[in-house]
C-alpha cells in the first residue's frame, strides 16, 4: 500500500495561484491561415507566408508583345506626313527598326537574361521612339498655332492628331515597361521590391489571380488612361520620375488633342 503524502493531495499555494492566473487570462488561440499566408494559394503552404507572384522571381515575359507594340509604333511613324516628321524620314523608324532586330536577335525567347547591354539598346529604341513623337507633336502644334499645312483641312489634322495620340500612348507604355522596378528583367528576377506603379491588383491580392504580374499590356492600359483623363486613374505613380513622366505625357496629350479639337470646331463652324 502506497503512502500519500500531504504535499501529493494537496497543491501548494504556488500550483494554486497558476491555476487562478491561467482561468483569469485564457492563451489566444491560434489564428487561421488565409489566402494572405499563402495557405490557400496554389504553390503555397500553409504558414509559409507566399509572396505574390510579382513580388518574387518568376519566369519573364514573352519578347514578342513588346517587339509588336514597337513596330505598331514604327509604323504609325512611317504614316505621318512629311512635314511632321524629322529628315530624313525614314532615319528614326529604320534605327527603330535596327535595334528592334537585334535585340530580338540576342533574346529571342523570355526576358531573363541579365545583360546590360541589351537594357541599353531597349532604353535607347524607346527613347527614339519618344523623341520621334515629340518632335512630331512640336511640329503639329507650330502648325496649329500659325493655321498651315495639315491643318486647314479637318480630316487630315484629326488623322495627324490621332496618329501622335496613339503614338504617345504606345511610346509612354514602353517608357514605363522599362521604367517600373528597373524593366522586365529585374522584375522576373523579383531584384527590386518596391514598385514604381501601384496596380489594383497589388493592393487587392485576393481579387487577383494568384499568378498575376504586370505585362506590357498593363503598362499600355496605364498609358491609355493617363493620355485620355490627364491623370492617373486605378494605377498610382509612386516614384518621382513615374510622376515626372506621367505629368509629362498628359501634357503632351492635353495639347495635342485640345488644340487639334478646337481647330477643327474653328474649320467646321
Amino acid at each position: 500500500m502506497v503512502a500519500l503524502s500531504w504535499r501529493s493531495v494537496r497543491p501548494g499555494p504556488l500550483r494554486l495561484c497558476r491555476k487562478v492566473a491561467r482561468l483569469m487570462h485564457p492563451e489566444p488561440s491560434p489564428r487561421p491561415v488565409g489566402p494572405r499566408d499563402g495557405g490557400d494559394q496554389p504553390g503555397g503552404h500553409r504558414g509559409s507566408g507566399a509572396l505574390p507572384a510579382w513580388r518574387r522571381t518568376t519566369d519573364g515575359e514573352q519578347r514578342w508583345p513588346a517587339a509588336l507594340t514597337v513596330l505598331t509604333a514604327i509604323a504609325l511613324q512611317l504614316v505621318l506626313p512629311s512635314r511632321l516628321g524629322l529628315h530624313p524620314k525614314y532615319l528614326l523608324p529604320g534605327l527603330e527598326t535596327a535595334l528592334l532586330i537585334a535585340l530580338v536577335i540576342a533574346n529571342p525567347g523570355r526576358f531573363n537574361a541579365r545583360r546590360r547591354l541589351l537594357r541599353a539598346g531597349g532604353l535607347v529604341m524607346i527613347g527614339l521612339v519618344i523623341a520621334a513623337n515629340a518632335a512630331s507633336a512640336t511640329l503639329l502644334i507650330s502648325d496649329l498655332l500659325h493655321s498651315r499645312g495639315p491643318t486647314t483641312n479637318a480630316g487630315s489634322l484629326l488623322t495627324s492628331a490621332g496618329d501622335i495620340y496613339l503614338t504617345n500612348i504606345i511610346a509612354f507604355g514602353l517608357l514605363y515597361w522599362e521604367l517600373d522596378r528597373r524593366g522586365p528583367v529585374a522584375r522576373a528576377h523579383a531584384d527590386i521590391a518596391d514598385p514604381d506603379f501601384m496596380f489594383p491588383q497589388m493592393t487587392n491580392p485576393d481579387l487577383a489571380p494568384p499568378h498575376w504580374e504586370p505585362q506590357i499590356l498593363d503598362y499600355l492600359y496605364l498609358s491609355l488612361t493617363n493620355a485620355t483623363a490627364f491623370s492617373p486613374t486605378d494605377t498610382m505613380p509612386m516614384t518621382r520620375p513615374a510622376k515626372a513622366f506621367m505629368g509629362l505625357q498628359s501634357a503632351v496629350a492635353l495639347l495635342t488633342v485640345g488644340l487639334a479639337i478646337a481647330r477643327v470646331t474653328n474649320i467646321l463652324k
